[in-house]
């Protein structure tokens, strides 16, 4: 079973900067190989949207309302996944979630969020 961990959220102006990270984990035997690693994010009220993917050869893909702003990254041997947030809005306010999807089973893992909060 595979865990992921993110952390980095917080509270920033607006303008401001975030780095989040997702760390995945597994407590019983070995970690399988992990195939696509992502962001999402749900605001209140909201539906769940992607803000971003990276493919295990480092092909990345955004959401629309990214506008160049995120940069999604991710280290295959530490099985950790980035996602540096630049030029944060207020409607960027939401809680983030890491999500992978394992090569070989195609099991779907979800982190538990952590929260980002952009002040006007």
């Amino acid at each position: 079973q595979v865990q992921l961990a993110e952390s980095g959220g917080g509270l920033v102006q607006s303008g401001g900067s975030l780095r989040l990270s997702c760390a995945a984990s597994t407590t019983s035997g070995s970690m399988p190989p992990l195939g696509v690693m992502g962001w999402y994010r749900q605001a209140p009220g909201k539906e769940r949207e992607l803000v971003a993917t990276i493919t295990r050869r480092s092909n990345s893909d955004y959401g629309d309302f990214v506008n160049g702003r995120f940069t999604i990254s991710r280290d295959n041997a530490k099985n950790t996944v980035y996602l540096q947030m630049n030029s944060l809005k207020p409607e960027d306010t939401a809680v983030y979630y890491c999500n992978t999807i394992s090569w070989y089973a195609k099991n779907d893992y979800w982190g538990q969020g952590t929260q980002v909060t952009v002040s006007s």
